[in-house]
């Protein structure tokens, strides 16, 4: 019976669980708050539709053509069929 009674005690000192400091005294609207940015930011960043940087840099297909031709990477005559090709 006294461990009932000394756990019961320990309860009341620590205000039992579940009730740490500014939750159970009226702050649990912080987590509230804390939440509904959370699902706002994820939804946003879900529906927008923003381009990565390696994407957005990379130009078009053409523009990849030529930057490959003009470092050598393929001679003119790829790079007339893959020019034909994407025309």
């Amino acid at each position: 019976m006294k461990e009932l009674i000394v756990l019961h005690g320990m309860q009341g000192m620590m205000g039992g669980f579940g009730n740490g400091p500014g939750f159970g005294m009226g702050g649990g609207w912080i987590i509230g708050l804390i939440i509904i940015a959370l699902i706002s930011w994820l939804v946003v960043r879900l529906t927008t539709h923003n381009p990565s940087p390696a994407t957005a840099n990379r130009g078009s297909a053409l523009d990849v053509l030529k930057k490959r031709y003009a470092k050598g990477e393929i001679d003119k005559q790829e790079f007339e069929e893959k020019k034909k090709d994407l025309m």
